[in-house]
């Protein structure tokens, strides 16, 4: 792939054959540390959640693991207990092929909630992208192709650090997004050699300054899971890295954006920035909420500057805020100030309504806090792809 990667990672994928269509993606990607890795993670909070996420999230307070293994197609959520056994089993395969302990591997799954794949399949397909993963494939572009669903294309950010040593990450995610975590699959992999502590520390900011601010419909996922893994080749490990926790909220972000724009059934990117709140808590809720908003989503779509569906939405945050301290611009239009209309050229406002990156800025009052969120427009098409999701 063009993107660096970072060294002391492996990844291979295999089809498992249930992808419909003449779709050829693969539906299993295996990512290998070899020499193992620091991990921190962070899951989705559904209280539903998914046998893989299940399973991680027991084996995350180790921090380290060697191995990641992800289905496509396939939730392996709501399906019991015997969607946990699968998971065991898939883990298990995974690990006898690449020769580390089954506690080593962690499992990702995205697809459809309350079936379960076919098993022959499936360990199959483990066990032949381990084994390539295991003879030193480094195709993480068809990783990135084989962890997506409803996607149109994969998500790919990289971000080189000094010294040669990389940051990069892959991601999947079109609907069901919406915090915790936005619901989608992340997967990061740097060579930077930081200590755990500040992985941990730096991927929980990246997060909620990224994904924590994406929402493309409401629905929080069942399967939400971000993990950052660090191999340590690229340097001595245990040292702060100064550029370490930027770069990474760097590639989260991009992440993030592309997510957004890859709705399902998207034409336009909506980005939303909130100004002068009383916490960055405060901006990223305020924010989140005029993304989510499917008013606002609406008028986004059909190009109207309804400034008032904004307002609305604003409205019902849980911050106090005053309306004579409310701006809210298009691009460089000011559609309202004081809380009440502004003048502006209703022509030029549908034009930029009609670009595919939409972007509104707010300011609610004089505090400190700033943030942005990322959503898309809703369109008819969003409905069509949901309405037939399993056929």
């Amino acid at each position: 792939m063009s993107s660096p990667v970072p060294l002391g990672f492996f990844a291979a994928t295999a089809r498992a054959g249930w992808r419909k269509g003449g779709d050829r993606r693969p539906e299993v990607a295996v990512f290998f540390a070899p020499g193992g890795a620091r991990v921190a993670g962070r899951l989705t909070r559904h209280r539903f959640s998914a046998s893989p996420v299940q399973a991680t999230r027991e084996r995350l307070g180790r921090g380290r693991a060697r191995a990641v293994v992800v289905v496509s197609g396939y939730a392996l959520a709501g399906v019991g207990e015997e969607g946990r056994r699968l998971t065991g089993e898939m883990c298990r395969v995974c690990a006898g092929e690449l020769g580390v302990g089954e506690e080593e591997v962690l499992p990702a799954a995205t697809g459809v909630i309350g079936l379960l794949p076919p098993e022959e399949p499936l360990l199959r397909a483990v066990a032949e992208a381990a084994r390539r993963a295991r003879a030193g494939e480094r195709d993480f572009d068809s990783a990135s192709r084989a962890i997506t669903t409803t996607d149109t294309r994969p998500k790919v950010a990289a971000k080189e650090l000094p010294g040669g040593r990389v940051i990069l990450g892959l991601a999947k995610g079109a609907g069901m997004i919406h915090p915790s975590l936005a619901t989608m699959l992340c997967f990061l992999f740097t060579d930077a050699g930081v200590s755990l502590p500040e992985m941990e520390k730096a991927l929980g900011t990246a997060v909620e300054r990224s994904f924590h601010g994406l929402s493309v419909d409401g629905d929080m996922s069942t399967n939400d899971t971000v993990l950052l893994l660090d191999s340590g080749k690229g340097s001595p490990g245990g040292k702060v890295d100064p550029f370490f926790s930027s770069a990474l909220e760097e590639v989260c972000v991009f992440l993030a954006r592309q997510l957004a724009r890859d709705g399902e059934g998207a034409t336009k990117l909506l980005e939303v920035e909130v100004e002068g709140a009383p916490s960055e808590e405060a901006a990223r809720e305020m924010a989140r909420r005029i993304v989510s908003s499917p008013l606002v989503k609406a008028a986004v779509w059909g190009a109207d500057p309804n400034w008032g569906r904004i307002l609305a939405a604003l409205g019902t945050t849980s911050w106090p805020l005053r309306e004579e301290e409310l701006e809210i611009h298009l691009g460089d239009l000011c559609l309202a100030r004081g809380g009440k209309g502004a003048p502006f050229d209703e022509e030029k406002a549908r034009e930029l309504l009609r670009g595919e990156e939409v972007f509104f800025r707010l300011r609610v009052g004089w505090g400190p806090g700033r943030a942005r969120a990322f959503g898309c427009d809703l369109t008819p098409e969003y409905v069509k792809i949901n309405g037939s999701y399993r056929s």
